[in-house]
């Protein structure tokens, strides 16, 4: 039986926005004009109350701040819907025949559990109402579960949505690359000489690999089986 298909609801003020800031140096973002109340963004793995969970936790591990957005904006849960999704979510490359031993930190995880039964397995314990909870109940959830794997690739997972490139479901309108202030993957510096002389600040805006090459790219998680 096919499985339901879930979506999560995003609001437009989330999505495409330009991190922009002021001349006492305090983040904002800038909004695209004409937006739409609400996005409709279709879910692979999770379902929408899993999705609800993982996205407040982000928001903990990395959260807006005076320094700027966090996890929230640069929709992490996206890109942590479709890893898991993907054939990395199964464990298709890792080997996982018994016997389960705990190995060396160098050997990384050597257990039975999938990065998806990982994930099952930190909703369950978090609860259903985790979303609904006050950030400080949150937080104790959560510090509760920092030694567990579920934390530590939860973390992982947050780091990486908020600055992979965004064909991969995170960091939503370069949100993360401007924090940094990350060009991105520019293949020429050749029309930008010269823009720092005379001890200027420069700081160009950043750019995807999509909009590099100016046409769309295939993220790996997509063509793997």
């Amino acid at each position: 039986m096919p499985r339901r298909r879930h979506f999560l609801h995003l609001l437009a003020t989330s999505i495409g926005r330009t991190l922009i800031y002021t001349l006492d140096r305090q983040p904002r973002l800038q909004a695209q004009s004409n937006p739409t109340p609400t996005s409709r963004i279709p879910l692979r793995f999770f379902t929408a109350p899993e999705a609800l969970t993982i996205a407040a936790a982000a928001g903990r591990i990395f959260p807006s701040d005076a320094s700027g957005p966090g996890a929230a904006e640069a929709n992490v849960v996206i890109y942590i819907d479709r890893q898991l999704a993907s054939a990395y979510g199964r464990d298709r490359y890792r080997f996982t025949a018994p016997p389960f031993e705990e190995g060396t930190p160098e050997q990384g995880y050597q257990g039975r559990a999938t990065p998806r039964d990982t994930y099952r397995e930190g909703i369950a314990a978090l609860g259903p109402e985790f979303h609904t909870l006050p950030p400080q109940q949150q937080d104790h959830l959560l510090r509760n579960l920092e030694s567990t794997r579920f934390f530590r690739l939860l973390r992982q997972h947050v780091i990486e949505g908020m600055f992979a490139d965004p064909m991969h479901g995170g960091n939503t309108g370069l949100i993360g690359w401007q924090l940094i202030g990350f060009p991105g993957p520019y293949m020429s510096w050749s029309a930008d000489m010269g823009q720092h002389d005379g001890g200027r600040r420069f700081r160009p805006k950043p750019k995807s690999l999509a909009q590099v090459i100016r046409r769309p790219v295939k993220p790996w998680e997509d063509e793997q089986p």
